[in-house]
């Protein structure tokens, strides 16, 4: 996993973590629905380099 991929990944799933949380806090669903996407963005790019990573070794 580079590291410019994986600070990416870590911060689109901080970042999302955070809207979703502000967004419950609030009662916004759609902030909410929209830091869940963002969340799983950065999920799945993580996921994404680790398998790449894996398939290097």
């Amino acid at each position: 996993m580079t590291a410019g991929e994986k600070a990416k990944a870590k911060t689109e799933q901080a970042k999302g973590k955070a809207k979703e949380a502000a967004g419950s806090a609030v009662g916004n669903d759609r902030m909410a629905a929209e830091g869940q996407a963002e969340k799983s963005t950065g999920d799945a790019r993580e996921a994404k380099e680790k398998a790449k990573d894996a398939f290097k070794h």
